[in-house]
């Protein structure tokens, strides 16, 4: 049986009891360890799971997974995924695999960044389709995310941006060399996002467009949420460049514009003063 076994957000003790009985019967267990990444380290995992676990990361999960579905026909295999197991579409081509092979397969739900979005107080029903922002380079500055970004705002729909995550990742030079050499790991800042974003609203006027996002527009700065620590930040777009939310993991939403009064309510806790970009804890308390 493969395991497909969701973590939660936070720390070691997010899995479910469900996923953790099932790792704890597993012959191996899997760590995928570039999509996302817990608030501790895989040694502190591993003493609380009372297993070892194997890192994988995306080329072996994309490339070589035949070698994590290996005789999981005759045995229990876990596949341990950050949040839920289905958030990325590599996950549901690992299932693909498996059903191919004849290998039975279970999925252990967990919360998810896509849920647990709604610690700020914004609606989830009220959210349109996610997006996902990379790291610009001097050559390769993609913007097309934004079309999705408009086209939320243009129905009253939150946007809730994903942040990019660079693990194991390799310089061109490296890469064409054949060098197995990888760049230090690298996790998207709300500043570097909402400076980005900036830039391309500043691109669209410059084609004579009139952008849907603007400085002014209410943007909430999420910070390790479902840690003890999590941050949340409301303001504009304008002070998400400044805000400090600690750490990774980050993620940034993109309000519709029209807000339900509660949802008012609820931002006004985390709103960041006009004189101040400081962040707010989840309790509301400046932090």
């Amino acid at each position: 049986m493969l395991y497909l076994i969701g973590l939660g957000l936070g720390d070691a003790k997010d899995i479910t009891v469900k996923g953790l009985e099932a790792v704890r019967r597993c012959s191996r267990v899997y760590l995928e360890a570039y999509t996302s990444v817990l608030t501790v380290g895989q040694e502190v995992l591993e003493e609380f799971y009372g297993r070892k676990l194997i890192l994988a990361d995306r080329e072996e999960v994309e490339q070589e997974a035949d070698n994590i579905l290996k005789d999981a026909d005759v045995s229990d295999v876990a596949f341990l995924v950050v949040g839920d197991p289905l958030g990325a579409t590599t996950h549901s081509d690992l299932i693909l695999r498996a059903r191919a092979l004849g290998i039975p397969y279970r999925v252990i739900h967990n919360a998810s960044i896509m849920s647990a979005v709604g610690c700020c107080g914004l609606q989830l029903y009220k959210f349109g389709e996610t997006v996902s922002i990379v790291f610009w380079t001097d050559t390769w500055r993609p913007e097309s995310f934004f079309d999705k970004v408009q086209k939320n705002r243009q129905s009253g729909l939150h946007t809730l941006c994903l942040l990019d995550i660079k693990v194991k990742e390799q310089s061109l030079e490296n890469l064409i060399r054949g060098r197995k050499l990888y760049e230090p790991p690298r996790y998207m800042t709300v500043n570097q996002a909402a400076q980005q974003l900036l830039e391309v609203v500043q691109n669209q006027r410059a084609r004579g467009e009139e952008p849907a996002v603007t400085e002014e527009t209410l943007c909430v700065g999420l910070a390790r949420v479902g840690a003890e620590d999590q941050k949340i930040a409301a303001g504009t777009l304008r002070q998400m460049c400044t805000v400090d939310l600690g750490g990774p993991l980050q993620s940034l939403i993109i309000t519709g514009g029209s807000l339900h009064p509660l949802e008012a309510e609820m931002l006004s806790l985390f709103s960041v003063p006009e004189t101040d970009s400081g962040p707010q804890s989840s309790n509301g308390l400046c932090t």
